[in-house]
């Protein structure tokens, strides 16, 4: 749980130093060939999710030793991303003492349990399917990113001048003070949020304009939504296999277990080299699920030295996430994760007994009075 202050500016100056570049490099090669434009934005994606990997340590404060630095370097990671670090991370820290107990988090995407999902229609249910789709990890990463904070900016600012202008008309000489403290959004938590949401709406919009400005606007945005669009949605699909697996711990939340919700209820995904740099140790999810104040660089020495106390943790590959895809149902009662298919299989199946019991009991009754007569 050691932090090591050297080792965690070198990670960040071998990251955001090369996607600077990459941005040097991607306006000299667009003036050749947009043809050379392909490899330059697969490596630009590949470390803006790196930049979203080291925010993330950022936010257990497990990258460097200090709080105060690790809050800075990961207001400014979060401005590359365009997202606010300090809200993400205190709703990450939510996930993270929740992990496992499905009645209180439900994942990514806010998963149904069985029971939730069988009082849907069928056109909500075939909308429930779509929406869970995992191309839909391209259109919803790009809104978590581009989109959401802003949006939570703009919303919440109009709830609150509502807010005011309701106060006054109940008591007109309320102090402002008593306002702000009544008023409770759900845009934000806390007013530390509120600053940093602010701020990172400042940076981002600013660098926007600014960049737009001096790259050209068609393709700044261009490069910028691609590359940001694919790396949020490769995070997402990795946080999506980490959690939801086939007998992945899915518990309610009484006799919830912290500790198995770690180790059964997070997967060890097993990444190349090279992707496991890129997602900063990410994989070892396991580990990071028992101390989030590990960080990445000790992630893989921790696993390596106690991988004799890991045999129920579930291993994962690259092969395994699109057949994790379809675990999107919560059954509550079996304690673990199902797919759609699987539902309606279930319920085909219990139709299907209820109704030779009720052919059965109607057989007994003929002949009861054929008896009779």
């Amino acid at each position: 749980m050691k932090s090591n202050d050297l080792w965690a500016t070198y990670q960040i100056l071998n990251t955001v130093v090369p996607y600077i570049l990459l941005w040097v490099l991607a306006v000299k090669a667009a003036a050749f060939s947009l043809w050379l434009m392909p490899p330059i934005i697969i490596l630009m994606t590949l470390f803006s999710l790196r930049c979203f990997s080291l925010m993330h340590d950022c936010g257990h404060y497990s990258l460097f030793s200090s709080k105060k630095v690790n809050r800075v370097v990961g207001f400014f990671l979060g401005v590359i991303n365009a997202i606010p670090q300090y809200p993400w991370s205190r709703g990450h820290a939510y996930h993270h003492k929740t992990n496992g107990d499905w009645e209180r988090y439900r994942g990514v995407a806010a998963f149904l349990s069985t029971e939730e999902f069988s009082k849907l229609n069928t056109s909500e249910q075939k909308l429930y399917a779509v929406m869970r789709h995992p191309l839909m990890s391209f259109a919803g990463g790009f809104f978590y990113l581009a989109i959401r904070p802003r949006y939570a900016l703009i919303a919440g600012t109009y709830d609150f001048i509502g807010h005011i202008f309701s106060s006054l008309k109940k008591d007109p000489r309320m102090s402002f003070a008593a306002i702000i403290s009544s008023h409770k959004s759900r845009n934000w938590y806390t007013g530390a949020e509120f600053i940093d949401l602010l701020l990172n709406n400042i940076c981002v919009i600013s660098s926007w304009i600014f960049l737009s400005h001096l790259l050209g606007a068609g393709f700044f945005f261009g490069v910028y939504s691609i590359s940001l669009t694919i790396s949020a949605a490769i995070f997402i699909c990795v946080f999506y296999v980490q959690h939801n697996f086939e007998s992945s711990y899915a518990h309610k939340t009484e006799n919830w277990d912290y500790l198995l919700g770690a180790l059964e209820g997070s997967s060890y995904l097993e990444l190349p080299k090279i992707l496991k740099w890129f997602s900063a140790n990410i994989g070892f999810h396991n580990i990071h699920h028992l101390s989030e104040r590990i960080p990445n660089y000790n992630l893989q020495a921790c696993h390596n030295a106690n991988i004799h106390l890991l045999s129920k943790v579930k291993l994962l590959n690259l092969g395994d996430m699109l057949g994790c895809a379809k675990f999107v149902l919560w059954d509550s009662e079996a304690s673990h994760l199902i797919s759609i298919a699987e539902f309606h299989k279930s319920k085909s199946t219990a139709l299907d007994f209820d109704q030779s019991i009720l052919t059965r009991n109607k057989l007994e009754d003929l002949l009861a009075k054929n008896s009779e007569a």
